[in-house]
């Protein structure tokens, strides 16, 4: 199985995913707003579904897709020492543009 990241590396799947975290949508709806055709998206869709990223509920003959956020954590993950070096170095410019600014006072 794709990890997450191979999986999110397609523009169109993170463009679904941008779409059903507003809210739950049919294939139908997911063709229109990312132009692509019926038998991609649903392609693009079972993958999803399989990394776990969506899940589908049957309502009649409409197949409704939503998020599932759960497999994003390994994403927050790999992300979270990035994020600190990024604070770290935001907060030192924070404090030397501080200073530049008391002594031009």
């Amino acid at each position: 199985m794709e990890t997450t990241f191979a999986v999110l590396a397609e523009p169109a799947r993170r463009q679904m995913l941008d779409l059903l975290r507003e809210r739950e949508r049919t294939v139908n709806e997911l063709v229109e707003h990312v132009g692509l055709s019926q038998p991609a998206v649903s392609k693009h869709l079972r993958v999803l579904r399989q990394a776990g990223l969506v899940e589908v509920r049957q309502d009649a003959q409409r197949r409704w897709y939503r998020l599932q956020p759960q497999p994003l954590t390994e994403i927050e993950a790999w992300l979270a020492p990035y994020r600190r070096f990024w604070t770290d170095r935001l907060d030192a410019l924070e404090r030397y543009l501080d200073e530049e600014n008391e002594e031009m006072s």
